[in-house]
């Protein structure tokens, strides 16, 4: 059965703007009963920021839901900083932020790389999670990268992955990837600025099972809006996302009895199900619910509707 979001958008009864340290401030907002069932909400990107819709995922009347914008996302302060951006730096912030609102233990929900951020944590502070509700597991490895921005779509959406390269300079298409990480880099805005425009119409068409755009312009867009995910992200991606290789798989022992859901839509190119296949393999408490004709975002059919079952779920274990 489906599930209704509530009349009205949720609204923070709480927020904040919270010192982190080395010259950070991020954003936190509080949603839903204050002292009700504690829960942590973690967006994706790394760069995209907490949107309003993820308010909807927790039941106001039961939870106590804390939603906060990462360092350099949304509306947190210095805006697109990557010093001091790390996910250490991050997991580091999360358990700032749960002493800061005074939780025990708490729910954890997050997909894409709130995901990654989600198992980060969990597996540093396992003692302060009571459960997590994971979509679109992504492990931060390098195979993954590859296979998100280069081999699938080039085998799965070759009309799309060819605009995407043709959209640079000859001489740097031999390795796309790298050519266009390079750019996001870059200290030059008038480099950096159209490769995000580039990126992120290429990403967002990716990210759904049926996207409306199917190829993208074959030059990169010089007007409008600077979308910031893809200048974090590709932060993250230069730095291989801060973190040893296989280490998340490695700890996934440290969850131990931690219960959890990982929701995962069968058809996502940006991060198949094979992470989670191998996730759940590792962590016996977890329950992998693969959500038919689905891609990869929040939107997509199904997904919402089982990330909000999940969590309902084990609000009454």
């Amino acid at each position: 059965m489906a599930t209704h979001p509530p009349a009205e958008m949720p609204r923070p009864f709480d927020a904040v703007m919270l010192a982190v340290g080395d010259g950070h401030w991020i954003y936190v907002e509080e949603v839903g009963t204050k002292g009700g069932i504690p829960a942590l909400f973690l967006h994706g990107g790394p760069g995209s920021g907490a949107q309003h819709s993820h308010r909807l995922l927790f039941d106001p009347a039961r939870y106590h839901a804390v939603l906060f914008d990462q360092r350099g996302a949304g509306r947190s302060h210095p805006y697109l900083a990557t010093h001091a951006n790390s996910t250490p730096h991050l997991v580091a912030d999360i358990e700032r932020v749960r002493e800061h609102v005074g939780f025990e233990k708490m729910l954890i929900v997050g997909g894409s790389w709130g995901s990654t951020l989600a198992l980060a944590y969990a597996e540093a502070f396992p003692e302060r999670v009571s459960g997590l509700v994971l979509r679109a597991v992504f492990l931060g490895s390098a195979d993954e990268v590859d296979w998100a921005f280069r081999r699938a779509p080039a085998e799965l959406r070759p009309d799309l992955y060819d605009n995407f390269v043709a959209a640079l300079p000859e001489s740097e298409r031999a390795d796309p990837l790298a050519a266009y990480v390079a750019r996001l880099t870059s200290d030059d805005f008038a480099v950096r600025d159209p490769a995000a425009r580039q990126w992120f119409a290429f990403e967002r068409a990716l990210s759904e099972f049926a996207p409306q755009a199917t190829t993208l312009p074959d030059t990169m867009p010089r007007e409008s809006r600077v979308p910031p995910t893809p200048i974090i992200e590709a932060h993250y991606i230069a730095h291989d996302f801060f973190l040893a290789p296989g280490a998340l798989l490695d700890g996934a022992a440290r969850l131990g009895n931690i219960p959890g859901v990982i929701v995962q839509g069968r058809y996502d190119l940006l991060c198949p199900p094979r992470a989670a296949f191998e996730l759940a393999r590792r962590w016996s408490a977890c329950r992998l619910e693969i959500v038919p004709s689905a891609g990869h975002a929040m939107s997509e059919p199904g997904v919402f509707d089982a990330m909000k079952r999940a969590i309902d779920k084990l609000a009454e274990a």
